[in-house]
């Protein structure tokens, strides 16, 4: 090979390297997002930056401008309450979305705000059974009686399952009878359409079930 050639290989070479080393550091500026604690975020200098933060979300903290869900994030377990960061996420809420439910949150930071572009929830199933609870048709038998009182009620979702923002999250049926239920909290992703469930809480002067726990499968029919 002569010199000539050799010179045209190095030059060739080297622009190739060079090429290499621009699309690694694009990539690289667009990559994986720092994952960060409530705290970091609130003390550190991250404007602009893309973060991943988890936290369980705030009771009440749910708003909404348009299409954007507003709420608050906070430390899990003993260190709840310490911070809270709050949260703008432009996309549809999972059903498993509400109070107390552990939301993985992705976007950039703006002040003390975190714009979310994605978000995964985490809520663990429960089951229980239905024996010793109420059908939606006994329940309304003796309506008069049970107003606001503690009970169980069980019966299989009918319909679709709304979001935490909903006036109400489900329909539940059983014996003829169908009765709305109100939860804000995270609802376990298997309770869908069809599912038989078992709800503790109260019934409502407005012909609603209030609902003051996770809603649960009903275990006795459980797959």
């Amino acid at each position: 090979m002569n010199k000539k050639a050799k010179r045209r290989l190095v030059v060739v070479g080297g622009i190739v390297v060079i090429a290499m080393l621009v699309i690694v550091a694009v990539a690289g500026s667009g990559g994986a997002a720092s994952s960060l604690s409530i705290a970091d975020v609130l003390g550190g200098s991250y404007e602009g930056k893309k973060v991943q933060v988890s936290g369980s979300v705030v009771a009440d903290s749910l708003a909404s401008e348009g299409a954007t869900a507003i709420f608050k994030i906070e430390p899990e377990g003993d260190d709840a309450g310490a911070d809270q960061l709050e949260v703008q996420y432009n996309g549809a809420l999972p059903a498993t979305f509400g109070t107390g439910v552990v939301a993985i949150c992705t976007g950039t930071v703006e002040g003390k705000t975190l714009l979310a572009t994605e978000m995964v929830t985490k809520c663990p199933s429960k089951y229980e059974s239905a024996e010793g609870s109420l059908t939606v048709k006994g329940l309304f038998d003796q309506a008069d009686t049970m107003l606001f009182k503690d009970t169980k009620v069980c019966g299989y979702v009918q319909g679709p399952v709304n979001d935490a923002q909903a006036a109400y999250r489900f329909t539940i049926e059983s014996q003829g009878a169908t009765l709305d239920v109100v939860y804000d909290g995270g609802l376990d992703e298997q309770i869908k359409d069809g599912t038989a469930v078992v709800i503790s809480g109260h019934l409502d002067s407005d012909g609603s079930f209030i609902a003051t726990e996770q809603p649960s499968i009903d275990s006795s029919i459980k797959a």
